[in-house]
């Protein structure tokens, strides 16, 4: 299953977790005074509902109180942020010792705030060195201004998947490596049918489920933020070059007004219903899970996986994508934490549960070493998720003081141009980073 969240979502948990900054008192780091050789009760919170994850989980945990006899841990699942927050702000026993989390846009608050303890301490004592253990982007989703008060728990990858058959027909023979081929491809999948559509190449909207500002800009490598951490939308071109070929897709399959109506009719994106699954869309952005999902809807055609296209004057970095994942942290409130950091290490280094995980819920391992094992369960489809989550060029969007506000922020301007209400792009993403420095500002 996905481990995404509504951008909105996001930015409603963040806005909440700016309330934990008083109510913080645990200690942190190598300050942890408990003893991880005494007989030990953890509570460990998680957002897993389906009866396949929940057990998978339950499975890791098996194995880790195997290891450790005298760590018990309580698993409670399907917890929202809302529930965590709620939980740490009261304190006592009834809050958790470690939490996983899918909402990686809520880091910087977390880190800022002190809901969850600074890491680098508990990785030092346990010569731990992350760079070496974890790809570089999930320590960026990760961590804020140096405190690495999270860690990955597993890893969402992003591509491109189509309609094999679909191909055939058109005379399409693979898929399209960069944006220019992009639009092409996509306008030939295109079948009218009266004033609308039988089924278009891509909906490239940014309403459009998985298709969103941050996945598709992720292929022009941009930066968010300069070396003063203000907003880089204006002075980076990546992201004018990115809504500019946005607006020219949108007009390309026949505007905005006659996709959105299309758009209307899909079915929810999580079931049978699924326009990509119905061979409405002949091509669909999305994350590792899709391939699985489509499989249990029971697809009518051959489906294939690439890598999402690159501008054409960078196709030497063909492969690459977008990267995000669930997290993992230790409470503040804690008063257990250097037992707690002996279930988070387990859970997020150990590359036999780290690939176990993976392979029981089919995500991305979060380890190189994971992503290297022999035992990882793979098949051409889903391989083309891991070799994006190996690319050297593969990112994400960084943490922030405003937890996810600033994406949230870029993607009302990014619906703005999309549609064509934006006269001037240089103007209005010079007015959006003003807005973006200002609401950081604020945060912090």
């Amino acid at each position: 299953m996905p481990r995404t969240r509504s951008l909105t979502a996001a930015v409603a948990v963040a806005a909440a977790i700016s309330a934990l900054a008083t109510a913080c008192t645990g200690q942190s780091g190598g300050q942890a005074q408990d003893d991880p050789g005494k007989e030990v009760t953890l509570t460990f919170w998680h957002g897993w509902s389906a009866p396949g994850e929940v057990q998978a989980i339950r499975q890791n945990i098996a194995r880790f109180e195997d290891a450790h006899p005298n760590i018990h841990v309580k698993v409670t699942g399907n917890m929202t942020d809302d529930k965590v927050n709620q939980a740490l702000r009261a304190g006592g026993d009834a809050a958790p010792d470690v939490v996983s989390s899918f909402t990686t846009d809520s880091v910087g608050k977390f880190c800022a705030s002190g809901a969850f303890v600074d890491l680098n301490p508990f990785l030092a004592k346990s010569k731990v060195d992350k760079k070496a253990v974890f790809p570089q982007p999930l320590l960026d989703y990760t961590q804020f201004r140096g405190n690495q008060c999270a860690l990955p728990l597993l890893n969402d990858a992003y591509g491109l998947y189509y309609d094999k058959d679909a191909f055939e027909a058109a005379g399409i023979t693979e898929p399209p490596k960069t944006w220019s081929q992009f639009t092409e491809v996509a306008k030939k999948l295109t079948k009218a049918r009266g004033d609308g559509y039988e089924r278009v190449g891509v909906m490239p909207t940014f309403h459009g489920y998985e298709t969103t500002p941050m996945r598709l800009a992720a292929q022009w490598s941009p930066a968010y933020f300069d070396a003063d951490g203000k907003s880089n939308l204006a002075k980076d071109p990546a992201f004018a070059q990115m809504l500019t070929y946005q607006k020219g897709l949108v007009e390309a399959l026949g505007g905005y007004a006659k996709l959105e109506r299309f758009r209307s009719t899909f079915g929810d994106e999580w079931g049978a219903e699924h326009p990509f699954h119905q061979g409405r869309v002949a091509m669909q952005i999305d994350g590792e899970w899709r391939l699985a999902m489509a499989r249990e809807a029971g697809v009518k055609f051959e489906i294939g996986t690439a890598p999402l296209p690159v501008p054409d004057d960078r196709l030497a970095d063909y492969g690459k994508g977008y990267l995000s994942g669930t997290i993992v942290g230790i409470a503040a409130t804690s008063a257990k934490q250097n037992a707690a950091w002996e279930l988070v290490r387990y859970l997020t280094t150990d590359t036999e549960a780290v690939v176990a995980f993976a392979n029981a819920i089919h995500n991305v391992p979060s380890t190189k070493a994971a992503l290297a094992s022999p035992k990882l369960v793979t098949e051409p489809g889903f391989r083309t998720f891991l070799d994006i989550a190996r690319h050297p060029k593969s990112n994400t969007t960084p943490a922030q003081a405003d937890g996810g506000t600033y994406q949230l922020t870029f993607t009302d301007f990014a619906y703005q141009v999309e549609k064509g209400a934006v006269p001037d792009l240089a103007a209005g993403l010079a007015k959006t980073a003003a807005q973006i420095d200002t609401d950081i500002a604020k945060a912090k």
